[in-house]
């Protein structure tokens, strides 16, 4: 088959092409990003594949469809940047990536947590000019400390094993309790029981129409005064203006996120030598206790591997008639 890549980097090249047995499937990469004003390079392929800050609104897929277009592959989990309403009346399938690695963003989450606690960061910078004081590095002990876990699918059950193994306390919230981390040890509670209560608290939810600004003015007015948030799944979850509010009055403690809600301006571009036009995003890296990362939860060798092998079964699927288990329906 032949298809149309969006929004690759090099990695993508790298790791496709290297489980892309016999050149099964052939493979267009594009650097720019699939939108409405992108469809044209589409044109002549039946397929196109895409990544979590492509545009595939009702009108791209209009667009789409006009051409020929009958499958949309994403090289992620999530699709909440997919109309499947549209996709579903233009009969074009849409397919995903469900799991890769949970243990790469999980632990990801770990590492926005400690870096921030224990400011290993600054402590860099600091001893590389020679400055080896201990002045404001003060941390705190994660034993006893209790976490809050909101989301606990593969990821969030991940996450939510691994801070047990610290010593921490862990509280949990998802529609859909799991038995297994109920037995070993984590507790479910109310959203509003979860932010009163919580030291820490990680999200790993999906973004939808419920989820959308879960954290807002309102939600950091119950939160534990000082708590830390981190942030690993979607950058909407977080209203990023309320979070500079409460960050300003000290109401949260630390921030850490590897997603933001206009990433796709500013994530996985070199924009060393621009100025930025995001405010708030400019804020936010004045601050000293939060930590930006970009995008990178994902970004481990295992993780690549299973993408680009689940995104070329997706293709292959498609192709023969085969059953779509990967298929996301509305």
């Amino acid at each position: 088959m032949k298809i149309a890549l969006f929004s690759t980097k090099p990695h993508d090249r790298e790791f496709l092409d290297k489980f892309n047995t016999n050149n099964e499937h052939e493979l267009i990469y594009f650097e720019a990003p699939l939108n409405a004003d992108t469809t044209n390079l589409a044109l002549g392929f039946k397929a196109v594949c895409v990544f979590v800050n492509d545009k595939i609104d009702a009108i791209t897929i209009d667009k789409l469809s006009k051409i020929g277009v009958k499958l949309i592959v994403l090289r992620s989990a999530g699709f909440n940047n997919v109309d499947l309403e549209a996709a579903k009346n233009k009969n074009i399938k849409i397919m995903r990536v469900p799991a890769y690695s949970p243990q790469a963003v999980a632990e990801h989450a770990v590492a926005l947590i400690l870096t921030l606690n224990r400011k290993t960061h600054k402590v860099y910078n600091r001893v590389r000019e020679s400055n080896f004081s201990l002045e404001n590095l003060i941390g705190f002990n994660l034993y006893n400390k209790t976490v809050g876990v909101i989301g606990t699918g593969k990821i969030g059950a991940t996450f939510c094993q691994i801070m047990l193994g610290f010593g921490c306390k862990v509280i949990a919230f998802d529609i859909d309790e799991s038995e297994k981390l109920k037995e070993k040890g984590v507790e479910y509670k109310t959203l509003n029981e979860l932010f009163i209560n919580s030291d820490i608290i990680s999200l790993h939810c999906p973004l939808n129409d419920d989820t959308k600004y879960l954290f807002d003015s309102a939600t950091f007015s119950k939160i534990k005064n000082g708590a830390m948030l981190i942030n690993t799944s979607r950058g909407a979850l977080i209203k990023t203006s309320d979070a500079i509010d409460a960050l300003k009055n000290g109401q949260l403690g630390y921030l850490g996120i590897d997603v933001y809600e206009q990433e796709e301006k500013l994530f996985f571009k070199d924009l060393s030598e621009s100025i930025i036009q995001d405010d708030l995003i400019e804020r936010l890296m004045a601050f000293h206790n939060v930590l930006i990362t970009p995008h990178q939860g994902f970004f481990t060798k295992e993780a690549l591997d299973q993408i680009a092998i689940t995104t070329l079964k997706n293709f292959t699927d498609f192709e023969k008639g085969l059953p779509l288990e990967n298929e996301v329906n509305l």
